[in-house]
């Protein structure tokens, strides 16, 4: 689903009234009427609630009044606000607006601050609170009477629907510019803005409702710009293959994955079982020789290589060898890996002489922050690199603030400049492709911020990249059945509870339920 800013929005619309030939009227009515219809989804006591509609005097404004009048084609009592004089509402809006005033419902106007300090906090006495005072239209913060009236807002009882956007947010930034409502449902509409999928500007945004009010797909896919998408259940179950009856483990991919180390035996155990749960034909966990019975009694289910190994119990360099003598579809390395010499010869040594595709994660990106260029002038053909921001600011040369500051920014120029794809893990996992595509994963919750998930997705991307020809469509998938499985995990254990082998666990569910929704 693509994510639109303000100026690519502004074009879909263009295109659908002049070229597509629907009335921007038409757009503004069916806008309305979709968000009463997500209303009465979100709310099943929709009819007994009384409502405040708070408008602006532009198009977001327009599209209040329409909800105002379809509730009250329900039964529904609904106080609608202007802030703004009557006498500035243009347009679609205006028209919207009289259509309203036929209705017999009263409209009040907030031409100051002062009216607004009269009348608003009487009006937010309500029990459901419709925000259709700014969408997309606000770049700059907003002034001292509507600051006011959003602080009022969010200090009401009543939960908030917001209409496109949460009033406050710019659709050019995932960045709060200033206060903005906090909303329980935002409706969207057409297509997802930037604020509404990306931190912090989502923590305002509450349920998203994407509303079709008519602009066709074809439309806001040819938009031009900057191509961010969001991860869809619909896009990931037409991503994942049918098994056929006759299929045998041979079809779904040989996976390998270099991990542990002695005290870190736990991060190859969990890359394994994330492989294994991903539904890789074979899974081999190649680990320090000291290290194998240990990894070995966490799942019979995977085999078990050892490798040539320092005192320590860490990875040796002359372990490359045996790993690349290993047949397999994919290779995977990091976790609980070391950030020693032997670790930084074989994570160099994979780029440049392994011939299938690559995932590194964890200490397999740390010892190759010094010297990136190894990554854009490999000899593999494929590498994943799978950071949490730490780990993306030490091969962006940055820091961790920074990387957050910009995830998307940060993620494309590292997968552009190296021809990688780039899996910037957090809040929001970010899928970035060598030519320039953004994806942004909407599961997951911060019962994964816990030691070990980060070696579960490991296991999943290779496990997703064994299965599927195509490596943006294996990354997205595997985030997305990742988060999903958090998200399954919370349910059983909540959050604070959750562990990473609850989540790997959980694995086998998000794909039942992604390929199968009725199965919930």
């Amino acid at each position: 689903m693509r994510v639109l800013d303000a100026a690519q929005m502004r074009e879909a619309d263009r295109r659908t009234i002049e070229d597509v030939g629907v009335p921007s009227i038409v757009l503004m009515e069916r806008a309305g009427q979709q968000v009463v219809e997500a209303m009465a989804s979100a709310f099943d006591d929709l009819a007994s609630r009384r409502v405040t509609v708070l408008c602006g005097r532009g198009n977001n404004g327009g599209d209040g009044f329409v909800v105002a009048r379809y509730l009250h084609r329900r039964g529904i009592d609904a106080d609608v606000f202007v802030l703004g004089a009557l006498g500035d509402v243009r347009g679609d809006a205006r028209t919207q607006l009289d259509a309203l005033v036929r209705t017999g419902l009263p409209v009040v106007e907030a031409p100051d601050g002062a009216a607004w300090a009269r009348r608003g906090p009487d009006l937010l006495r309500c029990d459901l609170i419709v925000d259709a005072i700014f969408g997309t239209g606000l770049s700059r913060p907003l002034d001292r009477t509507l600051q006011a009236a959003v602080a009022d807002v969010n200090a009401a009882p009543a939960p908030v629907v917001s209409i496109d956007l949460p009033t406050g947010l710019s659709a050019d930034s995932h960045r709060t510019i200033g206060p903005a409502v906090q909303a329980a449902v935002t409706v969207t509409l057409g297509a997802p803005k930037l604020p509404l999928v990306l931190p912090p500007g989502d923590r305002c945004a509450g349920k998203l409702v994407v509303a079709d009010i008519g602009i066709p797909p074809a439309v806001i896919d040819a938009v031009e710009g900057q191509r961010i998408e969001l991860l869809t259940p619909a896009g990931i179950r037409r991503l994942v293959p049918e098994r056929a009856a006759d299929a045998h483990k041979g079809d779904f991919g040989r996976v390998l994955i270099v991990a542990g180390s002695l005290g870190k035996t736990g991060a190859a155990c969990l890359a394994g079982l994330g492989a294994l749960r991903s539904g890789a034909g074979l899974v081999t966990v190649a680990t320090p020789r000291s290290c194998v019975a240990m990894v070995a009694a966490c799942a019979p289910e995977y085999m078990t290589l050892p490798l040539p190994e320092t005192a320590d119990g860490a990875v040796r360099g002359e372990a490359l060898d045996v790993i690349l003598d290993t047949p397999c579809d994919v290779l995977a390395a990091g976790p609980g890996l070391g950030k020693g010499e032997g670790a930084a010869r074989v994570a160099h040594g994979l780029l440049e002489r392994a011939r299938k595709p690559v995932v590194l994660d964890a200490d397999a990106i740390n010892v190759c922050a010094d010297a990136t260029s190894r990554i854009r002038n490999r000899g593999c053909p494929d590498v994943v690199l799978t950071p949490h921001p730490g780990e993306m600011a030490r091969l962006c040369g940055g820091s961790a603030d920074d990387v957050q500051n910009d995830r998307v920014a940060a993620a494309r120029r590292f997968a552009a400049g190296h021809r990688a794809h780039v899996v910037l893990k957090g809040a929001r996992t970010i899928v970035a492709a060598p030519d320039g595509a953004v994806h942004v994963n909407p599961t997951g919750n911060p019962g994964m911020a816990t030691g070990g998930t980060g070696d579960v997705l490991t296991g999943v991307v290779a496990a997703w990249l064994a299965q599927l020809a195509d490596v943006t469509a294996a990354c997205d998938t595997a985030v997305y059945l990742h988060g999903l499985a958090g998200d399954l995990a919370a349910e059983v254990c909540g959050e604070v509870a959750m562990t990473a082998s609850d989540l790997a666990a959980a694995l086998g569910r998000a794909v039942r339920e992604t390929t199968d929704p009725e199965s919930r």
